[in-house]
């Protein structure tokens, strides 16, 4: 379904970034290291930037891979069964993590690293849900579980991945607490970056469309409006009637962009461009990293490939 939240003002909640020597690949897990999982490709990379060498990090749903449609396998269970800590989003985001922690029989500590995180409701300007997943078995309730597009919540999420290390493997605190350190000055740093990019485009130019809603802690942290043609869950198609919609809103010059994201069918953003002439910008990195040799390896790296797609299309007259 289409969401549309228009005219959000911009709250300050962004995220920051990392100096790029923190934006290189961690070390690698040394012998002995501690078995950790996590549910998706941005979470193991922040469990890496924190854990370093201390913790063997093995992500159940890999780089450009969904993780709202993700089916999980027996050989999952098993890595799961051998872990110390998991760790998962939370929110909703992982429909799929408790059935699969209880068939797995793990021992293992499970962390929720959005805790004390706010949410925002995944809920459109007029105060209705959205549907997301209806059918799907995909649904994420009421809360938009998203919350690491915004740099300065995923401060939040470092401090509890650095609080289960630590607890799990009290020998690694000194590294663990220098490491949450100096990834969360790299988010400081990359929240101020992504706000000055923000603040080239002309004000009526911060609207774009997008393939699914997952930008809404970007939109209230950065003042870039995102229209989606799905929910928040990117298994929602959208309606002739919502297409149509969205190919006015083009027509009218209210949406001056068009990003279609890595994890989902480009096809429904393909048709719309070719109806109205309007611009494809490049790809849009949500709810996954990139391979190792992409544009949005690590986080950090991700927020900044996304906001310098934004701008370079939005900041043009």
């Amino acid at each position: 379904m289409i969401t549309r939240r228009l005219l959000l003002p911009t709250l300050l909640l962004g995220p920051s970034l990392a100096s790029t020597a923190l934006a290189q690949a961690p070390a690698p897990a040394a012998a002995g290291a501690m078995p950790v999982v996590t549910t998706f490709s941005i979470l193991a990379d922040l469990v890496r930037s924190v854990g370093a060498e201390r913790a063997a990090v093995t992500s159940l749903v890999g780089p450009d891979s969904d993780a709202h449609a993700y089916a999980p396998s027996p050989a999952d269970a098993k890595t799961i069964a051998a872990a110390k800590l998991v760790f998962v989003n939370g929110l909703g985001f992982e429909g799929w993590i408790s059935r699969l922690i209880r068939s797995s029989g793990t021992r293992a500590k499970v962390i929720t690293a959005s805790t004390g995180i706010a949410p925002l409701k995944a809920e459109d300007d007029h105060g209705h849900g959205h549907g997301h997943g209806g059918g799907h078995g995909h649904s994420h309730g009421e809360n938009d579980p998203h919350a690491w597009q915004n740099a300065l919540f995923v401060k939040r999420y470092v401090a509890n991945i650095r609080d289960a290390l630590v607890a799990a493997d009290p020998a690694g605190a000194e590294l663990f607490t220098r490491n949450a350190a100096a990834y969360s000055a790299s988010l400081d740093a990359l929240d101020a970056e992504i706000k000055a990019e923000t603040a080239r485009i002309p004000a009526e130019r911060r609207r774009i469309l997008t393939t699914h809603d997952a930008f809404q802690y970007f939109e209230k942290a950065y003042g870039i409006e995102f229209v989606a043609l799905r929910g928040v869950a990117s298994d929602a198609e959208p309606s002739a009637r919502e297409l149509g919609q969205i190919i006015r809103q083009i027509k009218q010059g209210r949406i001056t962009a068009l990003f279609m994201e890595n994890i989902t069918d480009p096809r429904a953003m393909q048709r719309i461009s070719a109806e109205t002439g309007a611009r494809l910008g490049g790809r849009l990195y949500s709810d996954a990293l990139s391979g190792a040799d992409g544009p949005a390896a690590t986080y950090l790296a991700m927020m900044r490939h996304n906001i310098r797609q934004i701008s370079g299309a939005l900041a043009q007259s």
